[in-house]
């Protein structure tokens, strides 16, 4: 019984992932502003998941309390802006650029508690931090006679760098909200996203009709709703060490979509910084240490 629980949740996260692996793609063909973007990903995934929430009976006076709600309205603030910053670094790099910075999230996570919350870092976790930083300056190796423009590359990565800090921010806030389902979290933080970016919006600017839609309206069903629904239920029969290690099918999809679609290259110094992103964040996640224990010699 637990061995099907377990396969469930398996291809419960495998599915979620390989959604968000499509994400760079979809925001990359509705060619629109990040602005734009985020704004109808807020729109349509309110419509999807407010749909879902109703079915399900989330909708209970219980769950919206004040303190709950507070939480749950700054993480939808850092959520929305690191979906803008994410998506700004996408048209600035490269979906495959912009995603291995991205995921070095969990050491801001690591770094945000220790500084708000008096949480201590060991030197194992240390030490990682400090791969992890050597492999993102390998990720981000500037060959400048192939860039167009120096400048917006490096602002490109900053956004990428902004987007994570976001995330983790979130991740701490969530963290605090106590006893209200995460659709119900999902559902109001993107609903405020639709207030929050009205005013930067251009929807002027979007043509009435056009392919672009297929994308927007996508990635607010599928991306937004679809995934988090996936998602939230793997949450739920997966052990923390299946979830850290299945994540990393997220950026692996999302450099096969940018290279099979766009044709984005890396070089080897670039694959080299992938590997210790990931291998320091997934070490990050499970608390591995960063050398082994060296056994004791007990005298005689």
């Amino acid at each position: 019984m637990k061995t099907k629980h377990n396969s469930g949740g398996v291809l419960d996260m495998l599915i979620a992932m390989i959604l968000s692996g499509t994400l760079g793609v979809f925001v990359v063909e509705s060619d629109q502003s990040s602005f734009n973007v985020v704004f109808y990903r807020c729109l349509f995934g309110t419509l999807a998941l407010g749909a879902f929430c109703y079915y399900r009976g989330l909708f209970k006076p219980a769950y919206f309390t004040k303190r709950n709600v507070l939480i749950t309205l700054l993480g939808g603030a850092c959520l929305v802006f690191n979906w803008v910053f994410l998506f700004k670094s996408f048209a600035l790099t490269s979906i495959t650029i912009a995603t291995v910075v991205y995921h070095t999230q969990p050491f801001f996570v690591l770094l945000l508690s220790a500084l708000i919350f008096r949480t201590t870092i060991n030197r194992h976790q240390l030490l990682w931090v400090i791969t992890a930083f050597i492999g993102l300056v390998l990720v981000t190796d500037l060959d400048v006679a192939t860039l167009v423009d120096v400048n917006a590359y490096i602002a490109g990565v900053g956004f990428a760098l902004a987007a994570a800090v976001l995330y983790a921010v979130l991740t701490l806030a969530t963290k605090q909200i106590q006893e209200q389902p995460p659709h119900l979290t999902a559902l109001m933080q993107v609903a405020l996203g639709i207030i929050l970016l009205w005013p930067f919006a251009t929807l002027s600017d979007v043509p009435t009709i056009g392919n672009h839609w297929y994308y927007l309206i996508g990635l607010g069903v599928i991306h937004t709703c679809v995934m988090y629904i996936y998602l939230y239920a793997a949450f739920q029969r997966l052990p923390v060490t299946s979830i850290a290690a299945m994540s990393f099918i997220y950026p692996v999809v999302a450099m096969i979509c940018d290279y099979l679609i766009y044709g984005t290259h890396i070089n080897l110094s670039q694959i080299l910084g992938i590997l210790l992103v990931f291998i320091s964040s997934l070490a990050v996640n499970l608390k591995w240490r960063f050398l082994p224990v060296r056994p004791r010699i007990v005298s005689n």
